[in-house]
Formats: structure tokens, sequence, C-alpha cells
């Protein structure tokens, strides 16, 4: 992980952290590992959000909402699969055999789960300033190119048209498959009582984006 780690310009300290970081659960069962990167996704995520609010907070004029669905942008799964690609994470990534054979080392969804539990990790190693530095290095240049989008809201756009249409918008999960560590789920979008669309995904969050976007497809063409 060396060149990671200058890549990132950090001196790890407890390197335990990062071997976490990088174990996905499908390799931690085959080897009787006690933790996987999880817990540390999840502080990751947490921190993750701090520092680009914080960023949006101090430099940019913008209200409340708009700073929402800007951070929510380079935050989401596509950005955070963008940064890993870019780290070359996938380099250290361990996952179980059956994990390998299926590609999962490349998989958008353990990707950008990684890159999260490594955010976390440095948080935990070495305190927010470090991690702030070392976010701010990888997200604040994508969200000054003006050409680079990673995310549509529509979720958001939908909102807005049903508001404006006074109908009632409810999002439920029909279906959830799969192992833990490689669940796909499916949410369909209802207006007034009617499926209107549908998504599946590796996250219930993607999964109703893609069910707002189905939706607005056929909106579209009524």
């Amino acid at each position: 992980m060396d060149r990671l780690f200058k890549r990132l310009n950090i001196i790890p300290s407890d390197m335990r952290l990062y071997q976490t970081a990088f174990s996905h659960s499908s390799y931690v069962n085959e080897n009787h590992l006690k933790a996987d990167y999880e817990r540390l996704e999840f502080l990751g995520d947490a921190v993750l959000e701090l520092v680009v609010s914080d960023y949006l907070y101090r430099n940019k004029d913008f209200k409340e909402g708009d700073m929402t669905k800007i951070r929510a942008s380079y935050v989401c799964e596509n950005a955070l699969f963008e940064y890993a690609k870019d780290l070359s994470l996938s380099d250290y990534i361990k996952v179980g055999h059956g994990e390998e054979v299926d590609g999962g080392r490349y998989k958008k969804v353990i990707q950008a789960d990684i890159f999260e539990a490594l955010m976390g990790a440095i948080y935990l190693d070495l305190g927010f300033e470090t991690v702030k530095t070392v976010i701010s290095n990888i997200i604040v240049p994508y969200i000054e190119d003006p050409n680079i989008t990673f995310f549509n809201d529509y979720k958001s756009v939908l909102q807005e048209y049903v508001q404006t249409e006074q109908r009632n918008l409810i999002y439920e999960l029909e279906s959830e498959e799969g192992p833990s560590h490689n669940k796909t789920f499916t949410i369909v979008v209802k207006i007034d009582n009617i499926i209107y669309g549908r998504g599946s995904a590796p996250n219930k969050k993607e999964a109703e984006q893609e069910a707002a976007k189905n939706a607005l497809d056929k909106l579209a063409k009524v």
C-alpha cells in the first residue's frame, strides 16, 4: 500500500485499520477474521459528507437545498467509484475466492464502499484535519470542474413534479435478493398508489433513483 499512501501524502500509524478497510466480508469469512470494512465504511460516509458540506458552506454562496443536491452528487456511488478508480483501489481490495472469480474487486459498489472505508480509517488513524485534506485534494477539483457531473437527482425532479400536480408519491421495497455482501434491491415508486417506475441496484438509495428515472421516462411519454 506504500504507493497509495504516497499518493495520498499520508504516513499511517495503525496499519490494522487499513487492512480492515480493504477487507471484504467474503475475504473475512473465508479467513475467519474479526472484521470487514463495513463499520469503517459507515464512519467514512459521515466524514465525507461533513468535509464536502464544510467546503460548500465556506466556499459557495448556495442555498441549503442547492448545497444538499450538490453534496449528494459528489458523495454518491458513481462519484465514489470514480475516486476509487483514480486511486487504483482495486489493487488493494481483498475478497474471497468466489467474489474474486465474480470480479468482485472491480465492482462499482465494492470500490465505492472501500473508498468510504479508507476515509474512515484515515480519520481514526490520523485525525480529522488530515482526512479533511485528503478528501479535499481528491474531491474539490471535481467540484470546481463544471464539465464533470456524476449524478442526476431523479427523485428530486419527480418530487417537484408530483408536488406541482398535488399527487401522492411513495417508494416501496419490492424485493431483496442475493447474499449479504452482494445484494440487489428492487424498488417501485407509486404515484397515487399506481406503480409508475421500478429500479434495481446494489443499494436502496440507488434503486430509488433508478425507479424515479423510470417513472420520469414514462411520464415524459404521457
